[in-house]
């Protein structure tokens, strides 16, 4: 394997085409809590990166070992990501409109919320094992801390646009947050299905 330009090129395009759906949702938790403090946005950011590099290591595993149980289970990738992310986004419209005269600020996902948005946002990224299967571990492990790198400072810049705009817009954030978050999960199975 040769580590040239269009490698480290090809892995900063996968990084950034992976982590669209996690800029989306962190964007959410901006908008839904504005007073985010730094260590709780390293911390999102980490979180989606985290996830980001593990599933296409994941793939390439279940490549080399147990590629006829993955081929089954892609099929129910984009019902687990409806399911995840409508889940979340309904509970966080639920609970904005059940609270619209309440002004103080609520944290919108905790850590178990976080690793759900997690898996539901990186669990397409197992996919990716398929294309880079030919790589050698070291290869394929290179490939993937570049993609998760890559999700962290994306990640990071839909906390601050999301933390901006959710000031404006106060009680209406959270509404638009968790709209926000099932429209991911549509999308996702929407494109799903028609593959």
């Amino acid at each position: 394997m040769t580590y040239n330009f269009m490698f480290f090129l090809n892995s900063v395009l996968f990084g950034v085409g992976l982590a669209m759906d996690a800029f989306s949702v962190s964007m959410a938790n901006g908008l839904n809590e504005p007073n985010m403090k730094k260590r709780k946005m390293f911390a999102v950011a980490g979180t989606f990166s985290i996830f980001q590099l593990l599933m296409p290591l994941i793939g390439w595993v279940c490549i080399h070992t147990i590629a006829t149980v993955f081929d089954s289970f892609q099929k129910f990738i984009p019902y687990i990501a409806l399911v995840l992310l409508g889940y979340i986004g309904g509970k966080m419209l639920y609970e904005a409109i059940k609270n619209k005269d309440d002004e103080e600020e609520k944290p919108a996902v905790g850590l178990a919320g976080l690793l759900v948005q997690g898996i539901a946002t990186s669990i397409d990224a197992l996919s990716v094992g398929f294309t880079i299967a030919d790589y050698d571990f070291k290869a394929a492990l290179i490939e993937s801390l570049i993609i998760g790198a890559v999700t962290f400072f994306i990640c990071l810049g839909g906390l601050v646009i999301g933390k901006k705009f959710g000031t404006k817009l106060k009680n209406k954030a959270s509404i638009l947050g968790g709209v926000i978050l099932i429209a991911i999960g549509l999308e996702i199975f929407i494109t799903g299905i028609l593959k």
